[in-house]
């Protein structure tokens, strides 16, 4: 097992050796029998350094290790090797090394949540894990800016996944064993029993999860490719038939549940569930998903889903059933085991929560799509923002002619 000498790993843990010194003199830190530190005792200097930034009083913390009520045992076990060591080269070094400008390169540390480096910094060996895929992505051609923003992204998502785990690990193991009259030592023995098992399946959770959402993002490249490939050969466009994700919802579901109760909601969408089978059916539309209070419908062919989606609202209406709001986006959709998938979808939801009681809202790519089909008319509502939907939206109200 790799060891480090005193000087080293100081330097490993970014803190000075008098104040590695402090911390083996007041037995937080344990040397080896040559007097080297292992890569325990760097998580452990980490951790230790943590803590003191934090306020916590390194002697208080010695004296209850001391005394057996606490211990920090746990940070060596598999899984807290997030703990990461800092490595021998710095930021300015690596850019010159890997033609990684600096500005961009800082932006690692900032996405694991430290702040902007200067070039004299050491880098973490986690940080230094990023680097050539950075690398790559610039080599393939690939524009800094979308570089940046890739790695922000998944900063920003695991950071919240992380967060989650750090809430549930506060409220339903520390809290509960607190309750329950067990120690921190108590807890510190779970940790180093259980932690092994649950990063190992958390990191193949986290993949598996990871990798689904790349076969849906890239199932949508893919299908723009071909559609645009057939197009350039002048065997398909996109005029021809663009498929449309409509989006209905009924108003006030959760009120009556909670007025009338499950019985009376199970019953609405029973008969929410005939109505919308029959009248898409007739408009060359199929439901896809039953979302309690509403459908995700999806249309073959644009042009048929705004005189779908106003059936919908008027079999809703004569069925006695509180009023609905519809939104419809068109576009490519992925199709994957029964489920449609994409940006189109993630659109017409939205415009289905903006449109009001009693209203079909369709999108620019609709409305283009309809034109000249008989029976139904349009009136612009103008430009909208969506949650969730970069840019504005120019949507309009679809009504019968």
């Amino acid at each position: 097992m790799e060891a480090y000498s005193r000087d080293e790993a100081a330097r490993s843990a970014g803190v000075t050796p008098a104040y590695l010194d402090r911390l083996i003199d007041l037995g937080l830190v344990e040397p080896d029998a040559q007097g080297q530190v292992t890569p325990h005792g760097i998580r452990t200097i980490l951790l230790l350094q943590s803590l003191d930034e934090s306020g916590i009083p390194m002697d208080a913390l010695a004296d209850t290790v001391r005394g057996g009520k606490l211990s920090l045992d746990f940070i060596g076990a598999a899984g807290y090797e997030v703990f990461a060591p800092l490595a021998d080269r710095t930021f300015a070094e690596v850019a010159a090394e890997s033609a990684i400008p600096m500005e961009l390169l800082g932006a690692i540390r900032e996405v694991m949540g430290g702040t902007a480096p200067d070039g004299s910094q050491q880098m973490r060996e986690d940080e230094l894990a990023v680097v050539p895929f950075m690398e790559l992505m610039l080599q393939a051609g690939i524009r800094p800016v979308m570089v940046e923003r890739t790695v922000r992204a998944y900063g920003e998502t695991l950071r919240r996944a992380a967060e989650t785990e750090a809430d549930w690990w506060r409220t339903d193991i520390q809290d509960r064993f607190l309750a329950e009259g067990k120690t921190e030592a108590d807890i510190a023995e779970f940790a180093r029993e259980t932690s092994p098992r649950l990063s190992a399946a958390s990191d193949a959770a986290v993949m598996a999860i990871y990798h689904a959402q790349q076969r849906l993002a890239w199932g949508a490249n893919i299908v723009a490719g071909v559609a645009g490939a057939l197009a350039r050969a002048g065997l398909h466009t996109r005029e021809e038939r663009l498929p449309a994700m409509c989006f209905m919802d009924i108003s006030g579901y959760t009120r009556l549940t909670h007025e009338q109760g499950d019985a009376a909601a199970a019953a609405l969408a029973e008969s929410l569930a005939r109505l919308v089978q029959r009248t898409v059916q007739k408009h060359n539309g199929r439901p896809v998903k039953w979302l309690g209070d509403g459908v995700m419908v999806h249309f073959r062919d644009a042009r048929d889903s705004v005189l779908g989606g106003l059936s919908m609202l008027d079999a809703v209406r004569r069925g006695g059933l509180p009023p609905a709001h519809i939104g419809l986006h068109a576009g490519q959709v992925v199709f994957q085991q029964g489920d449609y998938f994409g940006q189109t979808v993630n659109v017409a939801a939205r415009i289905g929560e903006y449109a009001r009681p009693g209203e079909v809202l369709v999108s620019q790519d609709v409305l283009d799509a309809s034109r000249g089909v008989a029976g139904v008319a349009f009136r612009e509502i103008g430009p909208v923002e969506l949650k969730g939907v970069s840019g504005v939206l120019v949507l309009h109200q679809a009504l019968r002619s």
